[in-house]
């Protein structure tokens, strides 16, 4: 008979027992973050509150200037993958999400595409981060201008411009601080009755000192979503449509940041 530990992480396949990833090591233990690297590519636009509405899922609300904040973010130095590091894109809308007990308010990631199956399965099943594999190749460098794009079975989907980069002071302390990261875990049922095992709010909250910025550079900056068809992207062409339509009002900055640390996302927890 399998045993189980309480207190220990599965995820399949079961039976081989406890499942090592970023929150829990091959002997049980948590990972040491502190010597992880990201280096985050962040670039917004002004965006139309009722288009961003309308992929929100039930319950959650626009809250503020709707702006779009797309994130290319380079991780490496990460101790659960002995030292080794991946690429992820993120898409964001400012939310709100009142709960039964509580009202939660800061960035909804919608999407957050990354380039190794590892991170996928493992935030996808343990944290309800809205994941989806796709290719991210190294970010080129055109005179002054840094272009990175994504994309799949060698079709590309999204192309990141960032020029005019100078050196800048940490972003100021925003009027309203954040909740911290908002997410929709949805598990479908496995019968295929349409119905879900798993549809829950749930939030990555601030965890204050665990990020340190060391530098940070502002500039202009450009997204293209490429419109794509269902033989180009067989599972996610409506992901990348739905994001085209977002109509594009007006550039909100662009930044690239260094930064170290980070935690495990223990503290993600359902919203209540």
């Amino acid at each position: 008979m399998q045993r189980y530990t309480a207190g220990d992480r599965y995820r399949m396949p079961f039976g081989f027992g406890p499942s090592p990833g970023p929150r829990q090591s091959q002997d049980g233990r948590p990972f040491d973050w502190s010597s992880s690297r990201r280096l985050v590519t962040s670039i917004s636009f002004l965006s139309d509150a009722e288009a961003i509405q309308a992929l929100l899922p039930l319950g959650f609300l626009v809250h503020g200037e709707p702006v779009v904040t797309v994130e290319l973010t380079r991780l490496t130095n990460l101790a659960w993958l002995a030292g080794r590091g991946y690429s992820m894109i993120g898409v964001k809308f400012p939310a709100y999400y009142r709960g039964r007990k509580e009202e939660v308010r800061g960035p909804f990631l919608a999407v957050l595409w990354e380039n190794l199956a590892d991170p996928i399965i493992t935030g996808r099943e343990e944290l309800g981060f809205a994941k989806l594999y796709c290719e991210i190749p190294e970010t080129r460098t055109l005179g002054n201008e840094q272009i990175s794009t994504a994309g799949w079975c060698g079709h590309s989907f999204i192309e990141l411009r960032i020029s005019g980069l100078t050196e800048a002071p940490p972003p100021p302390a925003a009027v309203e601080t954040p909740d911290g990261t908002l997410h929709y875990k949805y598990i479908p049922a496995t019968d295929g009755s349409g119905r879900a095992d798993a549809a829950q709010a749930v939030i990555s909250p601030l965890k204050p000192g665990a990020l340190k910025t060391e530098q940070r550079w502002t500039g202009q900056g450009e997204v293209r979503f490429l419109r794509s068809t269902w033989e180009q992207l067989p599972t996610f062409f409506h992901v990348v449509n739905a994001l085209c339509d977002l109509p594009m009002l007006g550039a909100r900055g662009a930044s690239l940041t260094s930064a170290s640390g980070g935690t495990d996302l223990s503290e993600q927890r359902p919203i209540i």
